[in-house]
């Protein structure tokens, strides 16, 4: 899977809101050229609560255990939630190499909180991170709309 082929996937979804700040854009530096997946029919940003997916491009200052500065690296990181997450890691968060390429992982600051991760998703896990993803947009969506109620 590519960057390219994710985003087409998850941006199909319908009322996605595919966040990729720029340089020189209102958004962080350490952002730029990563993504964010938000549900957001509105088209706008939420105020409140996290995307439900990312790309990141690059190691941030607080996690750089999946060596993302290796040439064309890249992570997917899926807000899949504790029982998609229990079903997928056996257990809570656990001490794994996290620069493991095409294998589903706790994401190695945020599994805690029911995150999921995947270096540079490929062959083994293609089929594994477009569900994990649709089950992150479809907990987004609940959410969203169970708020608005």
């Amino acid at each position: 899977m590519t960057t390219a082929e994710i985003i087409e996937y998850v941006s199909g979804l319908g009322g996605v809101l595919t966040l990729r700040p720029v340089e020189g854009s209102e958004w962080p530096e350490v952002s730029w050229g990563d993504t964010f997946f938000y549900y957001a029919p509105d088209g706008v940003v939420p105020t409140t609560g996290q995307p439900f997916a990312t790309i990141v491009t690059k190691d941030y200052p607080d996690d750089r255990t999946s060596r993302l500065d290796r040439p064309d690296t890249f992570r997917v990181n899926i807000a899949a939630g504790k029982a998609a997450f229990t079903e997928w890691t056996g257990r809570g968060p656990a001490d794994v190499d996290a620069s493991v390429i095409d294998t589903v992982i706790a994401h190695p600051v945020y599994g805690t909180a029911g995150w999921l991760a995947v270096v540079n998703p490929g062959e083994r896990t293609d089929a594994t991170v477009r569900e994990l993803l649709r089950t992150a947009y479809d907990r987004a969506r609940t959410r969203l709309e169970r708020r608005n109620r």
